[in-house]
């Protein structure tokens, strides 16, 4: 339910939020915004026209604007930024001690509410193990039955990269999850518009804002391969739906290191169109 309403002492008649919704779900009528016919239909809940309107005079779906916080000197600046992004490392050394739970719900549902998906649909599935001494029993159990598909020799074609990082679990090295306390799953139905790209952006949001918090965190293929083909048995274990699209995997924690200065990186090819 929409539930659209406006102040029409603060609203401007100004139209931003006509203008600004891209299924036509607003219009005007006598200098107000109101709900066009067939627009409860087309909404698909991106709250735009909350966001636009400069007096906080529209409201949908029960949201009040005054509650949604100030965007002016909230951000920071472009060199913090930067900064951010040039200082974020794969961190693949973890202290032992977990962090806290308060604190990777807050991650997970600034990400789950905020990370954009295709069309707003709002899809991926953020599967976490926030408890180390769970992460250590199921370390034990997907190492484990790693080792024994590949001694037993029933690793699926292509993967014999994975079976040589395997091996060095033998020793007990923790190849798979890096001795990480927490796992971070994204998956989203196969069936939405864009599984893979929700969860990479998904994960990418969540891994800078982990970034910011000072915490560590790593992309794991290595932990996605095993979990997809080696013991995909696991999934059950995890609770991820069946149904679901397992795009990516990511360890983390408070990192057993320190790195005191970004690095200098070439990068890959830009190309400018010129017509």
């Amino acid at each position: 339910m929409l539930d659209f309403r406006i102040d029409a002492e603060k609203c401007t008649r100004c139209g931003e939020c006509v203008r600004d919704c891209l299924f036509g779900v607003i219009g005007m009528d006598d200098g107000l915004p109101f709900v066009t016919e067939g627009g409860g239909e087309r909404c698909i809940g991106c709250q735009h026209c909350l966001a636009v309107c400069k007096t906080g005079a529209l409201s949908i779906m029960g949201k009040d604007p005054a509650a949604c916080g100030p965007v002016e000197g909230a951000l920071p600046e472009p060199e913090q930024m930067e900064r951010l992004l040039m200082t974020r490392r794969s961190v693949r050394r973890y202290r032992k001690a977990g962090v806290e739970p308060e604190r990777i719900r807050h991650m997970l549902e600034m990400v789950s509410r905020h990370a954009p998906t295709a069309v707003n649909q709002q899809m991926v599935r953020l599967t976490v193990v926030d408890d180390p001494a769970v992460m250590d029993s199921l370390r034990e159990r997907m190492t484990a039955a790693a080792l024994a598909v590949v001694r037993e020799g029933r690793l699926p074609a292509g993967l014999e990269r994975i079976a040589q990082y395997l091996k060095g679990c033998e020793n007990g090295e923790d190849v798979i999850f890096r001795n990480a306390p927490h796992l971070l799953v994204a998956s989203a139905p196969e069936s939405s518009l864009a599984p893979m790209a929700d969860c990479h952006i998904a994960m990418s949001y969540f891994e800078l804002l982990a970034s910011s918090y000072g915490l560590g965190t790593v992309w794991d293929g290595i932990a996605k391969a095993v979990l997809t083909f080696v013991t995909p048995e696991f999934r059950a274990v995890l609770g991820i739906p069946e149904d679901h699209t397992i795009a990516c995997v990511m360890v983390f924690g408070k990192p057993a290191v320190k790195y005191h200065r970004p690095v200098q990186r070439s990068g890959g090819e830009i190309h400018c169109v010129r017509l």
